[in-house]
């Protein structure tokens, strides 16, 4: 019998802790969280983009990012204007702090990716690198699948 692999457990148990850990860490060296950095470095490669928009990209409901952008304002990372075009729409533009803070961390980026696949070989780090882009890309249709 084949034995069934709880991919699902682990994938949360992973998230969990390495998520956790990235706080800890950020909060120490630079006083933000993880979702903070992830719209530091969406707003490092389109800046000044609809809150919305920032919102989809990370998969964050709008009033869960308009809490994130409000904290990042208030410590002066951002900041939120009207869009001249559509007073409906709340742009964030990023500020100088934000984006010095943005550009230190693309390297301790770099190094955590790093230490995340050296265990695995060329080959495996390519799976792995595969298997997270289809969940990625199709969640919505593996969780909504009957079998």
């Amino acid at each position: 019998m084949k034995k069934q692999l709880k991919v699902f457990h682990l994938l949360q148990l992973a998230h969990g802790a390495l998520f956790k850990a990235a706080d800890r860490k950020l909060k120490r060296d630079m006083q933000i969280s993880t979702t903070q950095l992830a719209v530091l470095f969406s707003l490092a490669k389109c800046d000044n983009a609809p809150i919305t928009a920032i919102a989809d990209q990370l998969n964050m409901s709008y009033s869960s990012m308009s809490g994130v952008v409000d904290r990042m304002a208030a410590i002066e990372l951002l900041k939120r204007e009207k869009d001249p075009k559509d007073a409906r729409v709340q742009n964030v533009i990023l500020l100088p702090k934000g984006k010095v803070i943005a550009q230190q961390s693309n390297h301790k980026v770099r190094t955590i990716n790093r230490a995340l696949l050296q265990e695995f070989s060329l080959a495996e780090q390519e799976t792995i690198v595969r298997f997270l882009a289809h969940i990625a890309k199709n969640a919505e249709h593996i969780v909504n699948t009957d079998n």
